[in-house]
C-alpha cells in the first residue's frame, strides 16, 4: 500500500487519525493536547468528511470534568464520540472514565501524556497522568513517535468499537506531541476498510432512543453490585487479540510489525530494557550501536499498557535474557516500585523465570533523555550488586538514586544526519520560521526530518532553542542535539550574557550571531572559553545584522525571516532559488491572514536573509584567550541570594540540566523567595526608552502602563540626589506636594526592559518626552535605576492613592516573564503598589501563574521592610475556592486574636499603654492602612509589656516563680496578662488586616472556575476577584472561552464565535452585595484605580473584571499600542467601563457615547480580519450581530445607571 507523506507533529497525526472514526468531539484546552481538538476544529469548519460522510461536531466545554461529561452522554446517545486532554485534565475525567468503561462505551481518549502538579506546575511530558488512570476501565494504548501515533491510533478507535471498551490512546506530551516528523499519512479509504461496521451498528442499535427506550446508570446495593461489576470481565480479556487483530490488519497493510509487545535488539540478549513512550527510539539507537560492538541487549517495547497480558510480555522477552531493568516515566511515592516496573516483576515471578528486575524513573517534566541515559542502564546491567531502584537523566547526591553516564558517550544519530540548533527569543518567530523550515525541506525534498522546539518558564521573551535534524536515513533521536553543524544565536543578549552556545557546535561546523556589532565588537562581547572553542575547534564563524535590516524592511523586531534565508543559504539543505521560493510559499500561507502588505515584507526580508551574512576571519589569539573572572557580588537577603546563584543563573542560561538534586533540598516543598526576577538583567530588548527631562511634566502615565515596572518615578531629597550616579537626570519637581521640597527623576532599566514601547503610547502627544533607542545607548541608566531602588527612600506623602501617586509607591511585581506589551501585568503591578505589602494572591493556572511565579525567577518581590505578596497557585479549575480558602485560613486566626486582643484589655493588671494600643488595634480592625500603623504600635506595646522569665526574675517577689518556669522552658511569665501577650506576639504576622485577592483568566473566571468563583461572590465574605479578560485562553494558545465575543476568531472558533460574550458582572451584579466594575487602563487610568481602591475598601466581595489585549487578538498597530487598543475598545463600544456599588446601590457608567464604529475597531485586530478572508459569509452575519450586540449592552447599562 502506498501512503502520502506530509511533514507534521504527533498532535497532529492523531488529530488525522481521529477524525476519521469521530463523529462528535468534546472538547476542552489543555497543554500540550489543545492541538488536536483545534486540527479537529479547522477541518470541521472547511467540512471534511470522516468516515462515515459526515463532519465532526465539535464542542468545547467549561471544563475537562464537562467535557468528558459530554463525551458520555454523546456516546450514550450512539455518537462515536473523542476527546483530547493531558493532565490534571485527564484527571478531572476519571469520575466519567468509570461510568464510560463501565457501560461498556467505544469512546477514545487521546491523551499527550503529562506531568502533574505536585510540588509545583510543570507543563511537560511524562507518564504521572496516564498512571493515575490504570483503575478505570480504560484499555490504554502507547505510541513513542509521530509515524507511531499516525500508524496506531487506528488500532484504539477500531478495539473500542469492536471490543466495547474505552481507549485511552496515549503518547509523550510534547516529545511526541509537539516533535515534528515526516510521517507516511493514511487515507481514510483503507481506515474504513479495517472499521468493522457491524460493529458499529449493534453500537447504534445499543445506544439510548426514545424510539427502543432502555436505561442506564442505575444504582445498585451490596447484594448485586460485585457479581454484576465481575460480569464485564470477558470483554477485558478479549481485549488483547482484537488489538492484536486491528495491529494485523495495519502490518498487513503498512508492512509493519507492531504487536502488543515489540523485541528490538539481539536475539540472543542477556540486558534488556522494558519501556514504552519515547524513550524507546532512544534505546533502539544505543542498541544498535552496542550490537554492533558485539554486546547483547535488547528492548521490550510496551504497546498495550492495559489490559495487560503477561505471556506477550514474556514472549517478547529473548529466552538468554538474566536481567530486565524497566523504565517508568513517573513517580510513585512510598511504593515498592512504579507501575510498568511492578508488573513486569509480577510477571516474570508468576511465570517462575530466572531474571532479576530491577526499575527505574526518567524522564519526568520532558527531562532530557539522552543516549547516556540508556547507556548508563546496561551498563548498570552489567554489575553483580544492581541497584533495584534508580534513576537517569539527574544526579542524584541525596539518596544517590542516580546512575553514573558518561556525557562523552558514542553519537548514536544515524550516520549522515545534519543537525541544526537555533536560540531564540520567545515572540521573535525563531520557532515559528523553523517550524517552517522542517516542513519545506520534509515536503521538498526525500530527506527525513525532525523538529523539537525548546523553551523556558516565561512567555514572549524568554529562551527558545530549536533542534532540527535532517538526513537520508530514519531519524530515531527524541532527545536535544549537543553537537550540531549549525547554530544561530538569534539574540546578541545571549553572547553578552555569556551563553556557552557555542559548545553546541561540531568541530567544523557553523555558527551565526545575529547582532549589530564590528568585528572588534563581536570579539569584545564573546567570553574567553567561546574564543578559545571557535579557534581550536576551526568554528566557521558568521555575523548578520538582521535587526537594523528588519527595520528597514519594516518588520519592527521580526528577524525571524531574514535568519530563516541566511540559515538556507549557509546550510546548503536546497538549491537557493528552490529554498527562496518555497519560503516564499510559506511566508504567504503563514502571514495571508494578517494581510498581503505583511506577506510582502517577509518576501523582502527572504530575498534579502539570503545575503545579508558576512564571514568573520578568526584572530589566531582568540585560541590563546584568558578567562576573566565573573564575580556575582549579589546584595539581599542570604536565601534569596543563594537561591539566585544556585538556581537562578543556570536556569536563566538554559543550564538547569546540570543541577543536582542537593540544590533543592531547600525547596523540596517547592517554596521559593520573592524578589529573584530583579537579579536577572536579561537585556533582551534591542530599543528601550530614553527620558527627556526637559520635556517630561512628571505625570508618571508611562511608569502606570509598564508591564515590567522598568520604568519609575522618583522623588528625591536634595542628600539623595546629590549622591546619585553621574548619568541621572534630575530636575526638580514640577507640582504638588513634593514641589520645592524634592528633586524628581524616571529611572528606567534597560537590562530588564523588554521594549515593548507602550511608555512612548502613554506620553502625552503633546509631550512626547519618551523615544526608543538602542540598548546600548542607555546602558549608563543601569547603575541610575539600581540607585534609586535601593538608596531612595519612599517618599510617603506623594503616595496618593491616584494615577500620579501611585507610581510613587514600590511596584512589588516587577521584571516578570511576560510578553512585551502584556496588559496582564500593568494591572497585577497596580494592585500591589496599592496593596502589595498586605496582599494574599491566588492565582489560577495561566498566563499570570506562568509570568507570576516560574521556578526560582519570582517577580514578586518586597519592600524595604520585607514585606510582600504571599502568592500561590492551586489549580486551574479552583481557583476561587483556594483564594478563599487562604482568607478563610487568615480570619481563623486573626479573628482569634482579636477576641484575645479584647480579653487582654479586660485583664485588670494590663499596662494602660498596652490597653490604649490594644484598643486602637481593635478600633481599626476593618481599615487596611489604619490598622497597618495601630498593629505596628500594637506590636511594639506588646514587645514592651510582655515579662520575660528573665525579667521575672529579676523582682525577688517573683523571683522563685521565674526559676519554677525557667525549669519548665518556658519565656514568659504565665500570668493572664503575659500569657496573652506572648499567645498574640506568637502569631503578630496574622494581626494587621490583610487583602485577599484572588487572579486569573477569563478561561478561568468564565468557564472552569466560573461555578468557584458564584460561589465565593455569593458567599458575601471579604476577598477581592480580578479577572485579567483577553476573551480568550491566552496560555493555551487562544481557544474561545464564554467570553469570546461574537465573530471572533479564536481556536475552537475557527469559523468565527457564533454567540455572545457572557455579561459576568452583571450576573456578580445580580447578589446585589457584590462591587463590580469593569475597567480597561488605557482607556480611563483614573476609573481603574478607583475601582481597585473602591474595591478593596468595600468590607465584601468585590469583582473587577478588566480588558487585556493579547498576543492572541493579533492587534495589527502591534503590542506597543496596546493601551491605545483598550481606549479604541471602549470609544467603539466594544468594552464598557462601570462600576456598581452594592453600599449605595448605584451603578456608575464611566463609558461615554461611543465615537468610533465597531467595524474600525474590529477590523485592526487579526482576529476579526482573518474571518473576513476565511469565511467572509459568517464575518458579515457575525460582525452585524456583534454591532447590535454592543449597542444593545450599553443601552442596557445606560438604563441601568439612570435609574
Amino acid at each position: 500500500m502506498t501512503r502520502r507523506y506530509k511533514t507534521m507533529d504527533g498532535n497532529e497525526a492523531a488529530a488525522h487519525v481521529s477524525y476519521a472514526f469521530t463523529e462528535v468531539a468534546a472538547i476542552y484546552p489543555i497543554t500540550p493536547s489543545s492541538p488536536m481538538a483545534d486540527f479537529v476544529d479547522q477541518w470541521s469548519a472547511k467540512g471534511q468528511k470522516n468516515i462515515f460522510g459526515s463532519t465532526v461536531k465539535v464542542q468545547e466545554m467549561q471544563a475537562e470534568s464537562g467535557a468528558a461529561g459530554a463525551v458520555h452522554g454523546s456516546l450514550n446517545a450512539g455518537a462515536l464520540t473523542t476527546t483530547y486532554t493531558a493532565s490534571q485534565g485527564l484527571l478531572l475525567m476519571i469520575p466519567n472514565m468509570y461510568k464510560i468503561a463501565g457501560e461498556l462505551l467505544p469512546g477514545v481518549f487521546h491523551v499527550t501524556a503529562r506531568a502533574l502538579a505536585s510540588h509545583t506546575l510543570s507543563i511537560f511530558g511524562d507518564h504521572s497522568d496516564i498512571m493515575a488512570c490504570r483503575q478505570t476501565g480504560f484499555a490504554m494504548l502507547g505510541e513513542g513517535n509521530v509515524q507511531e501515533v499516525m500508524d496506531l491510533a487506528p488500532v484504539a478507535h477500531l478495539a473500542a468499537i469492536k471490543g466495547r471498551v474505552p481507549f485511552l490512546n496515549f503518547f509523550d506530551g510534547f516529545r511526541t506531541s509537539h516533535e515534528i516528523q515526516k510521517v507516511a499519512v493514511w487515507d481514510y479509504e483503507d481506515l474504513k476498510d479495517m472499521c468493522d461496521m457491524d460493529a458499529v451498528k449493534a453500537f447504534r442499535e445499543r445506544a439510548l432512543n426514545p424510539s427502543h427506550p432502555t436505561m442506564r446508570g442505575s444504582h445498585e446495593n451490596g447484594d448485586i453490585f460485585f457479581q454484576n461489576r465481575e460480569a464485564s470481565n470477558k470483554y477485558y480479556d478479549a481485549i488483547p487479540e482484537i488489538v492484536e487483530e486491528y495491529m494485523g490488519k495495519v502490518n498487513e497493510k503498512l508492512g509493519t510489525d507492531y504487536k502488543l509487545f515489540n523485541y528490538y535488539g539481539a536475539p540472543d540478549a542477556d540486558r534488556v530494557i522494558v519501556a514504552m513512550g519515547s524513550i524507546c527510539d532512544v534505546a533502539e539507537e544505543v542498541i544498535d550501536y552496542l550490537t554492533a560492538q558485539g554486546e547483547k541487549v535488547g528492548l521490550v517495547k510496551v504497546r498495550l499498557f492495559r489490559p495487560w497480558r503477561a505471556d506477550k510480555l514474556l514472549e517478547a522477552i529473548p529466552a538468554t535474557c538474566k536481567k530486565i531493568a524497566v523504565l517508568d516515566r513517573t513517580k510513585e511515592p512510598g511504593a515498592q516500585g512504579e507501575p510498568l516496573y511492578l508488573d513486569v516483576v509480577t510477571s516474570v515471578a508468576n511465570a517462575g523465570r530466572d531474571i532479576q528486575v530491577i526499575g527505574g524513573r526518567y524522564g519526568l517534566g520532558s527531562k532530557d533523555t539522552p543516549p547516556a541515559s540508556v547507556f548508563a542502564v546496561y551498563n548498570e546491567l552489567k554489575k553483580d550488586e544492581m541497584k533495584r531502584q534508580f534513576t537517569i537523566g539527574i544526579v542524584d547526591d541525596v539518596t544517590n538514586l542516580s546512575l553514573e553516564e558518561d556525557k562523552n558517550c558514542p553519537n548514536t544519530a544515524a550516520e549522515g544526519t545534519i543537525e541544526c540548533k537555533f536560540w531564540g527569543l520567545g515572540g521573535d518567530g525563531t520557532v515559528g520560521a523553523n517550524k517552517n523550515s522542517i516542513k519545506i525541506i520534509g515536503d521538498h525534498t526525500d530527506k527525513n526530518v525532525q523538529a523539537y522546539f525548546q523553551y523556558d518558564s516565561k512567555k514572549t521573551g524568554g529562551v527558545t532553542i530549536s533542534h532540527l535534524r535532517f538526513g537520508d536515513k530514519p531519524i530515531k533521536s527524541p532527545y536535544y542535539i549537543n553537537k550540531a553543524d549549525f547554530v544561530a544565536c538569534h539574540n546578541p543578549s545571549y553572547i553578552t550574557k555569556g551563553f556557552p552556545i557555542v559548545r553546541d557546535v561540531k568541530p567544523g561546523g557553523v555558527f551565526m550571531i545575529n547582532c549589530q556589532w564590528t568585528p572588534e565588537e563581536l570579539a569584545h562581547h564573546l567570553d574567553a572559553a567561546s574564543k578559545r572553542y571557535i579557534a581550536e575547534n576551526n568554528i566557521q564563524l558568521y555575523t548578520i545584522d538582521a535587526i537594523d535590516l528588519a527595520q528597514k524592511i519594516g518588520m519592527g523586531k521580526r528577524t525571524n525571516t531574514i535568519l530563516q534565508s541566511a540559515f538556507f543559504s549557509l546550510a546548503k539543505v536546497l538549491p537557493e532559488e528552490d529554498a527562496i521560493k518555497y519560503m516564499k510559499e510559506k511566508a504567504t500561507q503563514s502571514y495571508s491572514k494578517k494581510g498581503m502588505d505583511v506577506v510582502e515584507m517577509n518576501h523582502k526580508a527572504i530575498d534579502a536573509g539570503a545575503t545579508a551574512y558576512v564571514k568573520v576571519d578568526v584572530p589566531a589569539d582568540w585560541a590563546n584567550a584568558e578567562d576573566v573572572v565573573a564575580e556575582h557580588n549579589l546584595e539581599g537577603k542570604p536565601e534569596l541570594v543563594k537561591q539566585v546563584k544556585n538556581i537562578l543563573f543556570p536556569v536563566d542560561k538554559m543550564d538547569g540540566d546540570s543541577l543536582p538534586v542537593s540544590t533543592f533540598v531547600d525547596h523540596v516543598d517547592g517554596q521559593f523567595e520573592l524578589g529573584a526576577a530583579a537579579y536577572e538583567k536579561r537585556g533582551v530588548a534591542v530599543a528601550v526608552p530614553e527620558w527627556d527631562s526637559k520635556k517630561c511634566i512628571q505625570c508618571g502615565n508611562c511608569a502606570y502602563v509598564c508591564p515590567h515596572a522598568t520604568i519609575r518615578t522618583v522623588a528625591l531629597t536634595d542628600e539623595e540626589a546629590k549622591n546619585a550616579p553621574a548619568a541621572a537626570k534630575i530636575v526638580p519637581v514640577k507640582a504638588g506636594k513634593g514641589k520645592g521640597v524634592y528633586q524628581f527623576t524616571m529611572a528606567i532599566s534597560p537590562l530588564d526592559c523588554m521594549g515593548c514601547g507602550v511608555c512612548v503610547g502613554a506620553c502625552p502627544e503633546k509631550v512626547q518626552a519618551i523615544k526608543m533607542v538602542p540598548q546600548e545607548t542607555q546602558l549608563d541608566q543601569q547603575e541610575v535605576f539600581d540607585y534609586c531602588v535601593a538608596k531612595v527612600a519612599d517618599k510617603k506623602e506623594l503616595q496618593t492613592p491616584d494615577v500620579k501617586g501611585s507610581q510613587f509607591r514600590k511596584p512589588l511585581l516587577e521584571f516578570s516573564g511576560s510578553c512585551a506589551g502584556c496588559a496582564e501585568t500593568s494591572y497585577a503591578r497596580l494592585v500591589t503598589q496599592l496593596f502589595g505589602d498586605k496582599m494574599y494572591i491566588s492565582n489560577a493556572t495561566g498566563c499570570s501563574s506562568i509570568w507570576g511565579n516560574p521556578g526560582a525567577t519570582n517577580p514578586y518581590c518586597t519592600n524595604a521592610e520585607g514585606k510582600g505578596p504571599a502568592w500561590c497557585n492551586s489549580l486551574f479549575e479552583d481557583n476561587a475556592e483556594h483564594g478563599f480558602g487562604m482568607y478563610l485560613g487568615q480570619k481563623a486566626i486573626r479573628d482569634s486574636l482579636i477576641e484575645k486582643t479584647k480579653a487582654l484589655i479586660a485583664v485588670e493588671w494590663t499596662n494602660a499603654d498596652l490597653k490604649a494600643a490594644a484598643q486602637k488595634y481593635l478600633d481599626t480592625v476593618n481599615d487596611l492602612e489604619a490598622n497597618a500603623e495601630a498593629t505596628k504600635a500594637y506590636v511594639a506595646a506588646l514587645e514592651e509589656n510582655v515579662t520575660t522569665v528573665d525579667e521575672l526574675a529579676a523582682n525577688e517577689k517573683f523571683a522563685a516563680h521565674a526559676a519554677e518556669l525557667k525549669a519548665k522552658g518556658e519565656k514568659y511569665c504565665d500570668c493572664d496578662a503575659c500569657a496573652l501577650g506572648a499567645d498574640i506576639l506568637s502569631k503578630k504576622d496574622y494581626l494587621s488586616k490583610k487583602s485577599v485577592w484572588i487572579f486569573g483568566g477569563d478561561g478561568w473566571a468564565y468557564d472552569i472556575g466560573f461555578g468557584g468563583v458564584d460561589h465565593v461572590l455569593a458567599s458575601g465574605e471579604d476577598v477581592n476577584i480580578f479577572v485579567f479578560d483577553t476573551e480568550v485562553y491566552s496560555n493555551t494558545g487562544g481557544q474561545a472561552s464564554k467570553s469570546t465575543p461574537t465573530g471572533s476568531v479564536a481556536k475552537f472558533a475557527a469559523a468565527g464565535k457564533r454567540t455572545r460574550k457572557k455579561d459576568l458582572g452583571l450576573m456578580a451584579m445580580s447578589y446585589g452585595y457584590v462591587y463590580v466594575a469593569q475597567v480597561a487602563m488605557g482607556a480611563d487610568m483614573n476609573q481603574l484605580i478607583k475601582a481597585m481602591t473602591e474595591a478593596e475598601a468595600y468590607k465584601g466581595p468585590s469583582l473587577i473584571i478588566a480588558y487585556a489585549p493579547c498576543i492572541n487578538h493579533g492587534i495589527k498597530k502591534g503590542m506597543n499600542n496596546v493601551q491605545q487598543e483598550m481606549k479604541d475598545a471602549v470609544n467603539s463600544g466594544y468594552w464598557n467601563l462601570y462600576r456598581y456599588s452594592p453600599e449605595t446601590k448605584t451603578f456608575t457608567l464611566d463609558s461615554k457615547e461611543p465615537t468610533m464604529p465597531l467595524y474600525d475597531f474590529m477590523k485592526g485586530e487579526v482576529r476579526y480580519a482573518s474571518l473576513e478572508l476565511s469565511f467572509p459569509e459568517n464575518a458579515k452575519v457575525l460582525f452585524a450581530e456583534a454591532e447590535e450586540a454592543a449597542k444593545e449592552k450599553y443601552e442596557s447599562y445606560k438604563r441601568r445607571a439612570e435609574k
